[in-house]
């Protein structure tokens, strides 16, 4: 019987564990069967699209959301960067710095000069050309590539050009260079010529009419989208981002030494808008900006050495000089204009010092315009420092300056009289009080006296002198009559 029972719950043991192993291998195969699937959905997805918005100048934080951009992309795996483009031009440095990310990214670049309205001038043409692929919105322009420098001269003028923006060769371009529609100064021949060279390096990369990308440079001509697709300078017109995608739909674009083909039908637009730190970088670098933090930079610094103990003016004061000077070093920056603003912010502060009248101060104001004048080496657009702001910050300067002199007058006028005796009767206020030995320090006449009493004062107290003994003053609580009086 014993034998019996063991044998029968050894089955039903085994019975019990084939059923756990049968569980087991069902759900690993419901498993399996899902990932599978999910697999085979994802795999049969187009990858997505980058989409990278500019529609300012270009300058060092475009730089570096485009820069970043790319290489996100990269790393996302994604097929395909749109860079959606708006811009007026900018600064050579930093266009170069972009079209050297996008000769060396291996994700195609799409520069799609967009919405309606938008324009691709100046540095926004060289980005535009050295795209893998180059589209327009209806209703836009590319063109004006002419290198600017401030005080430079213009290569030529576009409104003495035959056949503008027609791409075709002008028959009296010799003789018009003979002429002296040629840049006048040798460091401008040089610079029209390193551009053009360097716009018909990428067209020849890119496939486009490089005899246009001259003439852009040359005569700063400037092309419609349609007219650009016509004189193969970009190669698409489409309304929209989605529109361009189903364009460029099955499209194969060599990007990093391989080939691939496009699938961007259907393909998911991931918008990158830039983050904080690029919308941080993009704001002081505005030069306004730049030249008010190095203004307030040094304010800060100059009032804390005026008041020691305090500690906020100077932090903040030398936190935003640090970042005016960040700022600065990344724009074209001319070093006389800096050095003439950091002598005009010294001329006023010894203003406040020295009793030169107001001689010194406008001086400073002075020296202050004129560098700011100066500050920014380039007249490219959105770069330029207004004169509103120049004009406003000196305005407050001298307002602050007009301060200072009022109170050091006032003070003059509050000063004690030649007779130091004639204290006696005075009504000071206590700054200070130690009770236990019945003396403080009080104010008289704008001056700091110890002052000593029969009852204890204490800190606010209003009190009058009654005697004075050398360099001390013996006091009683205002509305007292003692000697004195």
């Amino acid at each position: 019987m014993y034998l019996e029972a063991k044998t029968a719950d050894e089955a039903l043991a085994a019975t019990r564990v084939s059923r756990w192993r049968l569980y087991v291998a069902r759900y690993w195969l419901i498993a399996l069967g899902l990932f599978f699937a999910c697999c085979v959905g994802s795999a049969g997805l187009p990858a997505s699209v980058s989409l990278l918005t500019v529609d300012d100048a270009i300058g060092p934080a475009t730089a570096d959301y485009i820069i970043r951009g790319i290489a996100r992309a990269e790393k996302d795996g994604q097929q395909l960067v749109i860079l959606k483009l708006d811009t007026p031009g900018g600064l050579d440095v930093s266009m170069r710095s972009i079209v050297k990310a996008i000769l060396g990214s291996p994700v195609p670049i799409a520069t799609f000069v967009a919405p309606g309205g938008a324009r691709a001038a100046s540095a926004g043409t060289y980005i535009l050309y050295a795209s893998h692929i180059a589209a327009m919105a209806p209703g836009t322009n590319l063109g004006a590539a002419t290198p600017v420098q401030l005080g430079g001269n213009e290569p030529r003028d576009p409104d003495k050009s035959d056949n503008r923006g027609t791409g075709k060769p002008d028959p009296n371009a010799d003789k018009k260079a003979a002429g002296g529609n040629e840049p006048a100064s040798p460091m401008m021949r040089k610079q029209v010529n390193d551009a053009v060279a360097y716009i018909r390096g990428l067209a020849q990369m890119r496939g486009r009419n490089a005899e246009w990308a001259e003439r852009a440079v040359r005569d700063g001509v400037s092309l419609p989208a349609e007219e650009a697709v016509k004189l193969r300078v970009v190669d698409y017109v489409a309304e929209d981002v989605p529109a361009l995608l189903a364009r460029l739909d099955g499209k194969e674009v060599t990007a990093g030494g391989q080939t691939r083909t496009l699938h961007t039908a259907g393909a998911s637009v991931i918008d990158a808008q830039p983050d904080w730190r690029i919308k941080i970088l993009s704001t002081i670098t505005n030069p306004s900006i730049a030249l008010l933090l190095l203004t307030l930079g040094v304010y800060g610094i100059i009032f804390e050495l005026m008041s020691p103990g305090s500690g906020v003016p100077g932090v903040v004061g030398t936190l935003l000089l640090l970042i005016g000077l960040y700022a600065l070093q990344l724009l074209p920056v001319n070093y006389a204009g800096l050095a003439l603003i950091l002598l005009g912010l010294s001329f006023m502060v010894a203003e406040a010092f020295l009793p030169s009248f107001g001689v010194i101060g406008a001086g400073g104001i002075g020296a202050f315009v004129v560098g700011a004048l100066l500050l920014i080496d380039t007249d490219v657009p959105g770069y330029g420092i207004p004169f509103t702001v120049i004009a406003s910050i000196a305005v407050i300067s001298a307002l602050a300056l007009a301060g200072i002199a009022t109170l050091a007058v006032k003070t003059r006028r509050l000063s004690a009289p030649r007779n130091p005796d004639r204290i006696v009767g005075s009504v000071a206020e206590v700054i200070d009080a130690d009770a236990a030995a019945n003396e403080a320090w009080a104010q008289v006449h704008g001056e700091i006296w110890r002052v000593v009493s029969s009852v204890p004062l204490h800190r606010s107290q209003k009190v009058r002198v009654v005697a004075r003994a050398g360099l001390t003053l013996e006091v009683v609580p205002a509305g007292h009559h003692e000697k004195g009086e």
